[in-house]
Parts: structure tokens; sequence; C-alpha cells
């Protein structure tokens, strides 16, 4: 598949180039306003789809697509009309999806070698950044345009981008499906003299920004909440706690530390962001994830009121004041002022997170390792 917009200096060389090593073609013409059309009359033998106003890459890409299933390929190839391409790296490809089938690969083009615009590098290591805390999968070039698409198990998923940033959301999205996304080494050639890109980057930039924070807030909310709960269903309670718990690769330390952090979130007054904020921070800190989102569960409906109770006690303590409540088994939370109650709700909430968070990290550092002992 060889998507184009008014790149008429480099697209003969490119579509020659390819035709090397096979005839099975799509072109897709962006609405080129360039002599595009009129270079493209020279392949009638190709199959070739116009558009007369350009629509975006993404949406380029995904009616090239449509067109490959309906011929009934099993894989369609990538490759951009700008000329920095070798299609000799098609074998490449090749080779690659007889070692992984299934997968969707993409190009390495090895971006901190000499030659290279820092402005493109820069580009790529920031999406590099999102792409990994989306999905949790590391690769070193996302931003290729030269990749090895698994048509059949993308035809079910839902886009919602039409340009370049189409080519961010696709990879996200299958990573997510559970395809494997990986990287193969290409070569790649930045001629100036020859080179057109489209690329605008304020406004491409803004989109990918967007789009970068939306595919965020899905992973925080529900993307690894389900995959934890996926792995939680598939081991049982007992084998997940052994394996992804006690015998995670972390420290003691770090575990303990986690520990102590789900604890401090869930019972913390931040209702309804404790989800998004035990992943953050277990990301930004570098602690375990699993481990302090399955903590952060402490503030589980059946457990809000004895944390409500705790948190009014501990606040009319530190502030001299008399508690709200003054016994647990008249706890109604609908008729608790929290407005004018706030300071002592919010001080003793936090309070009693921090104190809990150590005592409950403690404890889970002494069992830790009691049972590291135990296993040597």
């Amino acid at each position: 598949m060889i998507p184009t917009y008014n790149n008429e200096r480099t697209l003969n060389r490119v579509i020659d180039g390819v035709l090397k090593y096979t005839e099975h073609i799509i072109i897709i013409n962006d609405g080129a306003t360039d002599s595009t059309s009129e270079i493209l009359k020279s392949y009638p033998n190709l199959e070739q789809i116009h558009f007369p106003k350009n629509k975006g890459k993404g949406v380029a890409l995904r009616e090239g697509f449509k067109k490959a299933h309906e011929f009934g390929y099993a894989y369609a190839i990538t490759i951009d009309s700008d000329g920095q391409h070798y299609p000799e790296d098609i074998a490449v490809f090749i080779t690659g999806i007889e070692k992984s089938p299934d997968s969707l690969l993409i190009g390495d083009r090895n971006m901190d070698q000499e030659g290279i615009p820092k402005k493109s590098s820069f580009g790529n290591k920031f999406s590099n950044f999102w792409y990994t805390f989306e999905t949790g999968v590391k690769l070193t070039d996302t931003q290729s345009g030269y990749r090895l698409y698994p048509l059949e198990k993308l035809a079910n998923l839902n886009y919602c981008t039409t340009k370049f940033e189409f080519e961010i959301e696709v990879i996200v999205r299958a990573s997510w499906k559970g395809i494997t996304v990986k990287n193969v080494p290409i070569q790649v050639l930045y001629d100036e003299s020859e080179r057109v890109t489209h690329f605008r980057p304020i406004k491409d930039f803004t989109r990918i920004s967007i789009l970068n924070t939306v595919l965020v807030l899905i992973a925080l909310l529900y993307i690894k909440p389900r995959s934890l709960f996926r792995k939680l269903k598939k081991k049982g309670l007992k084998r997940f706690i052994l394996e992804d718990f006690l015998q995670n690769s972390d420290s003691k330390e770090k575990k303990a530390l986690s520990i102590g952090l789900g604890v401090f979130i869930g019972i913390s007054p931040l209702w309804g962001f404790q989800t998004v904020l035990v992943i953050f921070l277990a990301l930004t800190l570098k602690l375990n994830k699993v481990i302090a989102f399955t903590f952060s569960n402490v503030s589980l409906p059946i457990f809000i009121p004895f944390i409500i109770y705790g948190s009014f006690q501990v606040g009319a303590c530190l502030l001299g004041n008399d508690p709200v409540i003054s016994n647990l088994s008249d706890i109604n939370i609908q008729n608790i002022n929290f407005k004018e109650h706030l300071s002592q709700y919010l001080v003793g909430s936090f309070s009693l997170a921090i104190f809990l968070a150590l005592l409950i990290g403690a404890i889970g550092y002494i069992t830790l390792l009691v049972f590291s002992k135990k296993e040597r």
C-alpha cells in the first residue's frame, strides 16, 4: 500500500522500486493537487484509490486496508511515497512476519544516527514515551510509516482519528487488543532536496497531544484495571498473590512502598480519582502497579463507613473538636454535613491515610521478609 499526497518528485521512484518485488500494490491518492494523477496513469495495472479532496493519511490507510481485505490479503505493508524508505527492506518485513505471525511490525529507522533531523528524533522519542505509558510495551520507533499490518486482526477495531495521528492510535489499540507490536530494522534516506513532508508541526503535534491525552485516560481508567482483573481471574487469587505479589522480581522495599501508596490513595478523600491517581503515581515513582492498585481497593463500598468514621474521629482529636460521629453503629452517610465539617474530615482523612499507609506498608515489609527467609 502506497498512500500519497503531493509527492510528484519521488512517487515514480517509490512505485518502480516496489514493483521490483511485487505487483500486488494499492496506491491511495489522497486528493493530490500536483501531477500525481498524471503519474498514476502510467500504472493502469495497479489498483488505485483516488480521493477528490485531501482527507488525511489516516483515512487513506483505512480505505487501503478495506480494499486489501476485500481482495483477501492477510497482511499489508505500507510505504511512504516521499522516498525516505528503501523498497528492498520489504524482505525484512517478510522475514519478521514469518518469525512472528499475526504481529504488527514497524520499521525502526534508528533515529539516533547521523543525518536525522533533531526535530524528527525528538518527536519520535516523545511518541515512544507515551506509547510505553499507554501500553507497557517499549518500542524504539513508533512513528515510522513503513509497516506491516495484520489485516484480519485489525478488521474489528474502531478508530477516531483521520490524519497523521492515526498511525499512533492504530498501534496503541492493536496492543490493547493483544496484538504483538514490534520493531524491525530498516534503512532510511533523508534527502531534503527531494523529500516533501506534509507534517504541520503545530497543528499535527497538537492533534497528537490531544490523542495521547485521551489514550492515557482510557489506559488508566479502563485498560490497566481490566488487565489486572483479567490476570486475577485467570490465575485465581492464591496464584495471583504468589506470582504477582510475593514472587515478583521487585525488591521488598519497593513492594512495601507500593502497598503504602495503595493504602494512602484508597483512604484519602480523593473519591472518583483513586484508580487514575494510584496507577499514575505508581508509574511515575516506578513502583509496582499491581500491588498499589490492589491495596487501593481498601476503599471498597463495604469499608467506606469505617473509613469515614475513622477520619472524623482522627480529625476531631487533632483539631480538638467534638466528633461529628460519636458511634459507628449510628453512622448514616446521607445525614453527615461534610461541607460544615470539611476541615475535620480532610485533616482526619489524610492523617488516617498516612498512618495506615505506614502501618500496613511496614506489616507488608515484615511479611515479605519472613516469606523470603522461608523461601531460602
